[in-house]
């Protein structure tokens, strides 16, 4: 069993990596690691969409045996009823910033003409995890809607009109790049969040950073484990 795991940083995956036995760091960012008789690549790519596309494509235009690839990282929460603390499997994506403002409103690349909304890789317009691993840890886990963004939302008109527009359950910088890099590449995938805060005016003092980091590790071994 041959395991990738990308992150944005190395922060969010700390006790992660810890639990884990090194080998070796590999080339392009990747630290190579053992958990039992499983194989285990750790790739931190940087922050945004653009790292996260360009190392997991250099990546897999090489690699191209993984079983499973998952995301891990942090995520904020628009659902209430989904509390900082919470680990989620996003099960979906879309790009709310890929588009056209036209005045006060926002054209899609759908609206525009500019894609199909069924235009692969994309289903009704979103991206979709249509086959995720059969772990038994995931299926445990509550599917989300995300949504990707470049900017996260800290103020309270944004929000609301992020809110109207696409009614997404959480938030983060790079789940979408991951998630198209993993459908071109045809390679089983999850992306596994752990949630840090509640999407709302920026508030960095209502964060659970370490609580999420922790819950987060802890299901991602019981994924690699049941793998």
């Amino acid at each position: 069993m041959r395991i990738l795991i990308v992150a944005a940083t190395a922060a969010e995956i700390d006790p992660l990596v810890g639990a884990l036995r090194f080998c070796a760091d590999g080339d392009a960012r990747v630290t190579r690691c053992k958990r039992g008789t499983r194989d285990v690549d750790v790739l931190t790519t940087g922050v945004g969409m653009v790292a996260t596309a360009a190392w997991c494509s250099r990546l897999l235009a090489v690699e191209d045996d993984y079983d499973i690839a998952l995301n891990l990282g942090l995520c904020g929460s628009f659902d209430a009823a989904i509390a900082p603390g919470t680990v989620v499997h996003v099960v979906t994506e879309q790009l709310p910033e890929l588009g056209a403002e036209e005045d006060e409103g926002f054209l899609s690349l759908q609206q525009l003409g500019l894609l199909e909304k069924n235009e692969f890789p994309f289903q009704a317009g979103r991206l979709m995890n249509a086959g995720p691993p059969l772990n038994e840890v995931l299926l445990r886990l509550p599917g989300v809607h995300g949504i990707t963004v470049n900017t996260v939302h800290g103020a309270e008109r944004t929000i609301a009109a992020v809110r109207r527009r696409f009614a997404p359950q959480v938030e983060s910088m790079e789940g979408a790049a991951f998630m198209y890099t993993c459908i071109i590449h045809q390679i089983p995938f999850a992306e596994v969040r752990a949630v840090s805060n509640v999407v709302e005016k920026r508030n960095r003092a209502a964060w659970t950073m370490k609580e999420a980091i922790d819950n987060l590790s802890a299901t991602a071994l019981a994924i690699i484990d049941h793998a």
